[in-house]
């Protein structure tokens, strides 16, 4: 793995962390020593869906070893760029549930708002990496549409921060925004979800808690994490300030060919991400979205991971084995037994 030693004398800001997130494959494998066998691919995968990985991931990555399950999550591949059917560019039917810029509405109770358009990590896997993000950056006006369609509806309980990630945008706009949810008096709940826990932890800042933890609405963050190696001590520390401000925090992994598809890896991330302070919530089947076929596993061999968690862990640490359906009115259960 890259040493700590050098980053923990002082660390960067977030943001520029995320400015000098790693963007070019030729310095990805000169940073890892990586054999550059692979790299023309890279080059060209990377032309389609861009590069994107931060500092604080890359450490988390073993050296010289191309098939690190963290690297399988970032990598361009020549394998991306094969058309596979059954593989399209809106895998889970969101362009026909978006009214309005940066406003997904697919399940009763509940409505997606698009924060931001941009990401800390390009995960390969990506079921919006073909997404119209063009269309969906909302301009100030816009936002006060999006509001006006939440206050008219009294159905909508809850929100959901996406994106992109929504961690992206900046605490002063993020509170602009949640003051203006809490102001709806039928908005409850307020959900964020993030890949930054893992990817720049030190973005939960104490301006981040203000505004996640700080209004009348039930807060919580739903964290992306598919492998035991992404949660160290940095996302421990940030996992810990959420929870110590009153935020609950879940988890929702993939099931990816190459990066979890073991149960002992399964198993011992439902423990550590527990130890953690992170509740195991969903294992999503991967989306069928156009460039990640590789990533695929099948529907038989996730019944028998689910079945091996089930059999290796409380109840209380096995997620939820789901996919997701166009047009269903939630996602949908792959296995058919039930944690006890």
């Amino acid at each position: 793995m890259i040493p700590h030693a050098n980053l923990a004398l002082q660390t960067p800001s977030w943001q520029a962390q995320l400015s000098g997130a790693v963007r070019e494959p030729t310095a990805l494998f000169e940073l890892l020593g990586l054999d550059t066998g692979k790299l023309p691919a890279a080059l060209r995968a990377s032309r389609d869906f861009p590069l994107f990985v931060p500092h604080a991931f890359l450490a988390k990555i073993r050296r010289g070893d191309i098939d690190d399950p963290l690297l399988a999550q970032v990598l361009p591949r020549g394998e991306e760029l094969e058309i596979v059917p059954g593989f399209g560019t809106d895998p889970v039917g969101e362009q026909d549930a978006n009214p309005q810029p940066g406003l997904i509405h697919k399940y009763r109770g509940r409505v997606l708002l698009m924060a931001s358009t941009a990401c800390p990590i390009h995960c390969r896997y990506c079921f919006r990496r073909h997404f119209p993000y063009q269309d969906n950056r909302p301009a100030r006006d816009e936002w006060q549409q999006a509001l006006s369609y939440l206050s008219g509806d009294q159905s909508i309980k809850e929100v959901i921060l996406s994106g992109g990630d929504p961690l992206t945008a900046s605490d002063r706009q993020l509170a602009w925004l949640v003051t203006r949810l809490a102001a709806i008096s039928h908005i409850k709940r307020l959900r964020v979800h993030t890949r930054f826990v893992v990817a720049i932890p030190s973005r939960i800042t104490d301006e981040c808690l203000q505004w996640l933890a700080g209004s009348r609405l039930t807060s919580t963050m739903v964290l992306h994490v598919n492998h035991p190696n992404e949660l160290g001590d940095d996302t421990l520390t940030a996992v810990r300030k959420l929870k110590t401000a009153g935020v609950d925090v879940l988890n929702q992994s993939v099931l990816l060919r190459g990066v979890n598809d073991d149960a002992a890896t399964l198993t011992t991330l439902s423990e550590k991400l527990y130890d953690t302070g992170i509740l195991p919530y969903y294992l999503h089947m991967l989306d069928p979205v156009q460039g990640a076929a590789h990533f695929a596993v099948s529907e038989a061999r996730a019944q028998e991971l689910h079945a091996a968690l089930l059999a290796a862990l409380p109840g209380y640490l096995v997620p939820r084995l789901v996919r997701e359906v166009p047009g269903e009115s939630s996602k949908l259960a792959v296995s058919s037994h039930s944690p006890s």
